[in-house]
């Protein structure tokens, strides 16, 4: 999968759990960016991510998370073992 594709995937995730069509998601987008995106909703995100993707973050995976390019990059990692 195109990081492309995983980035427009997070972003419907997240318009999704915000409830806003209009939110603009980039790569340096983070929890401060977002007004309600605080630690129950980070939860809600990656357990959304994981549904999606069909992949399992660890507690190490998520707690270095520091944007959204960040959890491309782990998105890409689990899938990447997935197909091993």
């Amino acid at each position: 999968m195109l990081r492309e594709e995983l980035l427009a995937a997070v972003t419907e995730i997240l318009q999704d759990i915000f409830d806003d069509e209009e939110l603009e998601v980039t790569e340096a987008t983070c929890s401060d960016d977002v007004e309600d995106w605080d630690s129950l909703e980070q939860i809600n995100i990656l357990v959304a991510i994981q549904d999606r993707f069909d992949i399992q973050f660890s507690l190490d995976d998520v707690s270095d998370l520091k944007d959204v390019g960040d959890t491309i990059d782990l998105i890409e990692k689990k899938l990447a073992e997935k197909d091993e």
